[in-house]
């Protein structure tokens, strides 16, 4: 529902050249005019083809508005607030509510290390060339809207393959000096969550503060999480051109992790645990200086400064789920724990400008700037810890089995430039040039010392291209293409045991992105159909070998490369039947195919060729459709998301292990509730009810953390929310 008042009252004085009144013209004040009607919203929409110093012209991006949007926010339910992102993949890890973990066209969805996140513009990825994985869990009570680039973005933002995924948080109130917002949660598994802030305009200077705590136990028996997240931000605005941003973020969780599951454990009761000592614990702080000057009405100048620093902690009793987590009877206690600590110091400097100019009768903008990072992962494993129960990272023996450094020093140049050809037609030429060292030092204690240190040199031109035409005012046709690299990781180079070895010329992976997709906005109908192709080279794995001795080892190399292919398809259409109803429905589904072209993988003491096999967690069909009515003040949306088959192992194996660390994950469908009551424009009621019909499902088999085998995703579990901004 929405109400206009209209009111125009207008007075007209004339002077003379000397300053004197020579007549004065008066129109009387009208009456107010209200306009009362039900308005077609989205909740979904695209970026403009230029925005601040970004060019997004001709590539597949979606914005979520989260503050429109009838979704669990506070648990994080990734399949809600994605809804309408074809082809997002979503993995249900380590917590409901705790990180989001998702993917798109085939990739590797774990803390959606394949994209470039940011928040605000600032990089929260833990650190992209030891470890990328985002370990800051986002408080999206703070959030307003999501931007998703797919991977064409590379070129501007990184060389990641997934693109960029950027939350921009809620503003302060320009028209208030203070101003309260609260978003009050409780829910199923004794939810608790409460969001808190203050923001407002003093002068010249706009400030945004909030404090979240969250307290959940689980859908499996002994997990919870405890969660406290902060921020403030400080904006000083001395003029019309120049803007000065201050801002600092941190997230802090402990969650007790329940363990994995074998099959027959899943079938019996995926609510059991395995483990009662297991605890994860990222603790990161995001400081970040931001300068936005506009230097003339055609240039634009953006200088951000900003770093990650914080720890992941965990400590556990590492096996597989088949292995109990006993007393000893001899000596009536507990297995010691492993501890491990990953400290981050990742530091970022980014300036960017975007220069509009004219060529022949058209404006066209060229976007450039350069990045420069220096990161130090400092990783302490292998840790010999307590036989305790509580969160406790003490040793009891000072020496950790591995003590290494990541270092990494990196420069990136970048350039794209949009040319408008014709009114309706623009094409964008880019390049990325990086350039860059990595230097692993420190002591394995179970590796020769003179296969240390390593030192990893990472130089890369990247080339893109892409275009958009819009054959009339509601339609658009783009496409592009894109290279676009990943360097390899710590996992990927440290050797897991003595009997490991690694491969001397392993290579970053590369490879590229391309798509072409036909979009448009036709009264009450939106579309956005996508093909693409994502090319992945040099993907990681191991070998087995047996050296000149006839001595078996575990060779890691790159093991192949895989290819991608798919449809992404977005339909909506939104009906106003009255001036207190409309409806809406949409499909989102995504058709994927992805295989290995070429490849060979261990399996015991040897070799199996891989070629033609599917890539792990890669479904052919991801769906979800669902329906809003909004109804005065009220809307109510129903969700059936749907996920295909997938294998957890390149092999393909479809029959579970005994440890059910490797096997086919089902198919499953899930059907959610969710509706939001706006009672005026400072008080609002956000209720959700999730798999509505108490599915049993889980979404992958990792091979690493948390733990190899089943992590059971929650079953039926609802949530209530108590908005206020006043």
């Amino acid at each position: 529902m929405t109400k206009k008042t209209l009111a125009i009252g207008l007075t007209f004085t004339i002077l003379t050249s000397s300053g004197q009144t020579k007549d004065t013209i008066k129109v009387n004040q009208l009456s107010p005019v209200i306009i009362e009607g039900l308005l077609a919203r989205s909740t979904i929409t695209r970026l403009e083809p230029i925005v601040g110093t970004y060019i997004f012209s001709g590539k597949k991006n979606e914005v979520i508005s989260l503050t429109q949007i009838d979704a669990n926010i506070t648990d994080k339910t990734g399949r809600q607030i994605f809804a309408k992102v074809p082809g997002v993949f979503v993995y249900d890890m380590d917590g409901t509510g705790n990180q989001i973990n998702i993917s798109s066209r085939g990739l590797d969805p774990h803390r959606g290390w394949e994209f470039n996140i940011r928040k605000d513009g600032i990089l929260t990825n833990s650190d992209m060339y030891a470890y990328p994985a985002s370990h800051y869990s986002i408080a999206l009570e703070s959030i307003e809207r999501i931007e998703l680039v797919r991977g064409t973005a590379s070129l501007q933002y990184g060389a990641q393959f997934g693109g960029m995924l950027n939350y921009v948080s809620k503003k302060a109130d320009t028209i208030k000096k203070f101003n309260f917002e609260s978003f009050n949660t409780i829910g199923s598994f004794n939810l608790l969550s409460s969001y808190n802030a203050i923001n407002g305009k003093i002068g010249r200077i706009k400030y945004y503060a909030y404090f979240l705590k969250k307290s959940r136990d689980g859908y499996r028996k002994i997990e919870h999480t405890n969660y406290d997240a902060e921020g403030i931000t400080l904006t000083y605005d001395p003029n019309k051109s120049l803007s000065l941003r201050l801002e600092w973020t941190r997230s802090n969780y402990v969650y007790r992790i329940p363990g994995p599951l074998t099959d027959a454990m899943f079938a019996t009761d995926p609510k059991q645990a395995t483990r009662s000592r297991n605890y994860f614990n990222p603790d990161i702080n995001i400081p970040s200086f931001t300068l936005n000057y506009k230097i003339k009405n055609n240039t634009k100048f953006q200088f951000i400064s900003s770093a990650v620093i914080g720890l992941r902690n965990s400590v556990l009793f590492d096996k597989p789920a088949n292995v109990d987590d006993a007393i000893n009877p001899l000596t009536l206690d507990y297995a010691n724990r492993q501890v491990d600590i990953d400290r981050f110091k990742s530091f970022t400097n980014e300036l960017r400008v975007l220069q509009r100019y004219k060529l022949g009768n058209q404006i066209s903008s060229l976007a450039a700037g350069v990045q420069y990072m220096n990161n130090d992962l400092h990783r302490t494993q292998l840790g010999k810890g307590t036989t305790g129960s509580d969160f406790d990272l003490t040793l009891v023996d000072p020496n950790w089995g591995r003590d290494i450094h990541f270092k990494t020093q990196n420069m990136a140049i970048f350039a794209e430039n949009n040319f408008i050809i014709l009114k309706n037609i623009s094409i964008n030429v880019g390049t990325r040039f990086e350039i860059g060292e990595s230097k692993m030092s420190g002591t394995i204690n179970y590796y020769p010392e003179n296969k240390i240190p390593v030192s990893i040199k990472h130089k890369y031109p990247l080339f893109g291209a892409s275009f958009s035409y819009k054959p009339t005012n509601f339609t658009d046709v783009y496409g592009g293409f894109s290279q676009v690299y990943r360097p390899m990781l710590f996992k990927d180079i440290v050797p897991n045991s003595m009997y490991e070895k690694v491969d001397e010329n392993i290579k970053d992976a590369k490879g590229y992105n391309a798509e072409l997709g036909f979009r448009g906005n036709w009264r009450s109908l939106k579309w956005d159909i996508t093909g693409f192709l994502l090319q992945y080279n040099n993907r990681f794995g191991t070998l087995a070998l047996t050296d000149d001795e006839g001595v078996f080892y575990t060779y890691r190399t790159n093991i192949g490369n895989s290819l991608t292919k798919g449809i992404e398809l977005f339909v909506e259409r939104n009906w106003v039947l009255n001036k207190k109803i409309e409806i809406s429905l949409f499909t989102s589904t995504s058709f994927m195919n992805g295989r290995y072209t070429t490849g060979n993988v261990k399996t015991g003491n040897s070799n199996v060729n891989i070629e033609g096999n599917k890539i792990e967690s890669v479904p052919n069909i991801i769906s979800r459709n669902g329906i809003t009515v909004h109804y005065w003040k009220i809307s109510l949306s129903g969700l059936y998301s749907y996920t295909a088959t997938s294998f957890a192992d390149a092999l393909n194996t479809a029959v579970p292990t005994a440890t059910g660390a490797v096997g086919l994950v089902p198919s499953y469908g899930i059907f959610d509730l969710s509706s939001t009551i706006r009672i005026n424009s400072k008080f609002e009621i956000k209720a959700s009810l999730n798999n509505v019909f108490n599915k049993q499902y889980f979404t992958k088999r990792p091979l690493f953390y948390p733990g190899p085998g089943i992590w059971a995703s929650d079953g039926r579990n609802g949530s209530i929310s108590f908005v206020v901004s006043i």
